[in-house]
């Protein structure tokens, strides 16, 4: 065998046994007489000393030899370590080496193999089978692999059962662009690579399976970010004979356990807000709400005194940011730069300060007196030594200006603790939106979201206010997860589809197979997806995804280790009945 240990596991206990290591050469110390070698694996670092006066001499010129990343195999006996390192748990030992193996050299690597590398992020994406090497990317896969398996431990709990379904399926409209792969058995026809397995789950309940889950690929064909992949994983779950109530119970306790088990941490509350209260209190339908900084909104107060700016608006807003009130003029120049930057899109930030004495100094004294600014504090909780900022506009373009200088403020103030974890429920979703452009509206969420019975028959006066049997959970400032209650029949969904604009001809050639099914006797069911790669993210104490993700893409959705997507010849084309209009 290669090695009878590995290298983060021995201690003073085994001094004097004979071993064998292998492993990467992490660094070496030649010191001439006396040669010291840090051997890496995935469990930890063993120090190996080659000493002229112990060692065999053809072991000894070797081990002078070696390379950085170079793989050997060593044998030994475990002696105690001189210069003890209280840092590793093998730093009390070191490796008296007696035989060594090269079992392959290796390149300079292009980068530093260490916690803190010399490397940039798009060297270290071409090389990154050498980036995984490094302890924080490891252990980032490595926590990945513990949250997958106490998820996967805690739904078998409870008699959820995973059930695999295709990744070759039928492209369905879903939001965002489906990949396509060409069929060469079916000339001119293609599958698409699925977005979620929502119809599957549907199905498996019509099937019987009752409780089913899946950690799963999906695919969307959208403009990426930084926290965002053209293929991501879900957790994947659908439940029959269940009300919304039975399924936030289940995925809060998922929550719950994975807080627990993989962080420590007990969470007793999770508060249950409604989409409309998010949209005002903060602005967007995924609230951090680690601080407060909620929205007051001013119409009331602000409106109706010789102020055109807000006078016009159909809405006026204020946020209180504590301790700001001693934020210099240049200060406050600078967050009024931020939100005109064509990413907020503002034009213009009225600000008040919130003096020690009671009184206030805004940049609008001129059109409100004290009284109003009071009023602005009353309504914004704001407290001496506060400062208030104030945007207008119209109020869903309003609301994401003032949510996104929040969650701006709330980084820079240090608010947002990536230790601390409050998570929620948003509910009571709209149904539908109305896409501007086209005056055609589209599902929230997606086709199959059953309305609240309740709201059925605005369906035909005021589809806009019929509200959906849905809910997102939100940790930290991130949707997690989101799911509803399904249409579980033929007749309402039908309906839903015809108010999404669908023919009945185009909604029997989309999802004819599920209409069909639903005649066999569907329960009522309902469901819910977390997103795991964000999931993973935000437990480990980070937003991004991308180092917790084995081989990930890049923000114009390219591996670039692979070279991926590439073009295919000529002969592969032709194979396929593909001809390319570029």
């Amino acid at each position: 065998m290669y090695r009878s240990h590995n290298c983060g596991e021995l201690n003073a206990s085994n001094i004097n046994t004979e071993v064998t290591l292998a492993g990467w050469v992490q660094k070496s110390r030649d010191k001439g007489f006396m040669n010291w070698v840090d051997l890496r694996d995935r469990y930890g670092i063993t120090q190996l000393i080659f000493d002229e006066s112990r060692t065999d001499k053809t072991v000894f010129e070797l081990a002078k030899t070696l390379g950085r990343e170079f793989v050997i195999q060593v044998k030994g006996t475990v002696i105690e370590r001189e210069a003890k390192n209280k840092n590793i748990p093998t730093g009390e030992i070191e490796i008296l080496v007696s035989e060594l193996t090269i079992l392959n050299s290796a390149l300079t690597p292009p980068f530093t193999i260490e916690d803190e590398t010399d490397g940039g992020e798009d060297i270290r994406m071409k090389y990154r089978y050498l980036d995984i090497r490094r302890n924080p990317v490891k252990n980032s896969l490595l926590f990945r692999h513990k949250v997958a398996m106490e998820v996967r431990k805690y739904l078998s709990d409870l008699d959820f059962c995973e059930v695999e379904t295709p990744y070759l399926i039928k492209s369905t409209p879903e939001g965002a662009r489906d990949f396509v792969v060409p069929s060469r058995m079916n000339e001119g026809q293609f599958y698409a690579l699925p977005q979620s397995p929502q119809t599957f789950k549907q199905l498996l309940m019509v099937g019987g399976m009752d409780k089913y889950f899946q950690i799963v690929k999906c695919f969307r064909d959208e403009d990426l970010r930084a926290d965002r992949q053209p293929e991501f994983t879900q957790i994947d779950c659908e439940m029959a004979f269940v009300e919304q109530e039975d399924i936030l119970n289940v995925f809060e306790g998922l929550t719950r356990h994975l807080l627990k088990e993989i962080k420590g941490i007990e969470v007793e509350k999770f508060p249950r807000i409604t989409y409309d209260y998010a949209m005002k209190t903060y602005g967007n339908d995924k609230p951090d709400i680690r601080f407060g900084m909620k929205f007051g909104e001013l119409n009331e107060s602000a409106q109706h005194k010789e102020f055109p700016v807000f006078n016009s608006a159909e809405l006026v807003v204020g946020i209180a940011v504590p301790g700001a009130g001693n934020y210099t003029r240049k200060e406050i120049d600078g967050l009024i730069d931020w939100v005109k930057r064509p990413q907020v899109g503002a034009s213009g930030m009225v600000y008040v300060k919130c003096n020690e004495d009671g009184t206030y100094k805004s940049s609008v004294d001129k059109f409100y007196d004290q009284d109003d600014l009071a009023n602005w504090a009353k309504t914004t909780e704001a407290n001496p030594g506060d400062m208030i900022f104030v945007l207008s506009g119209p109020a869903n373009k309003t609301r994401a200006q003032l949510s996104a200088l929040r969650m701006e403020l709330a980084t820079r103030l240090g608010l947002r603790k990536p230790e601390e974890f409050a998570p929620l429920w948003v509910v009571d979703f709209p149904l539908l939106e109305l896409d501007e452009e086209s005056g055609r509206y589209h599902a929230m969420h997606h086709p199959f979201t059953s309305p609240k019975p309740e709201d059925m028959a605005l369906l035909e006066t005021e589809p806009g206010k019929v509200r959906a049997n849905a809910y997102d959970m939100v940790l930290n400032g991130n949707e997690i997860g989101g799911g509803s209650i399904r249409i579980h029949d033929k007749a309402t969904q039908q309906l839903m589809f015809k108010y999404l604009g669908f023919t009945e001809e185009e909604a029997k050639a989309q999802f004819g197979f599920l209409m069909d099914a639903f005649q066999f006797g569907a329960p009522p069911h309902g469901g819910l997806a977390f997103g795991l790669d964000r999931l993973v993210a935000i437990l480990g104490g980070q937003e991004t995804i991308r180092d917790f993700i084995a081989f990930p893409k890049n923000n114009s959705g390219r591996d670039v280790m692979i070279d991926a997507p590439a073009a295919i010849d000529d002969a592969q084309l032709k194979e396929l009945s593909i001809k390319l209009d570029l």
